[in-house]
């Protein structure tokens, strides 16, 4: 089972970045996945997740502006990110979990995300 993002680099503040994650040896059919951030210092950070059902979550600092999505089909998870503000500067980890638990245990590679001001 493995996890690869990316999509990540440097972007004036108020541009556009796709984020992009591509999952092997698992079905999205199964799983609940979303994105996550990082920022040295600071605790991981759950952005948006969606689940099998296609249920959506954002934390509300990113909430308007981001927009995940997922094809089954291609096991292909995105994040859309406009209206970029130095803030979400981050490591961007996509992460899946079985829908039977409430936590995440397959991690990907992150993929750096830079905005500058």
């Amino acid at each position: 089972v493995q996890l690869q993002a990316s999509g990540g680099g440097l972007v004036q503040a108020g541009g556009s970045l796709r984020l992009s994650c591509v999952a092997s040896g698992l079905s999205f059919d199964d799983y609940a996945i979303g994105w996550f951030r990082q920022v040295p210092g600071k605790a991981r950070e759950a952005v948006a997740c969606i689940d099998k059902e296609g249920s959506t979550y954002y934390d509300d600092s990113v909430k308007g502006r981001f927009t995940i999505s997922s094809d089954h089909a291609k096991n292909m998870l995105y994040l859309q990110m406009n209206s970029l503000k130095p803030e979400d500067t981050a490591v961007y980890y996509c992460a899946a979990r079985p829908s039977s638990i409430n936590r995440y245990t397959i991690w990907g590679h992150g993929t750096q995300v830079t905005v500058s001001s």
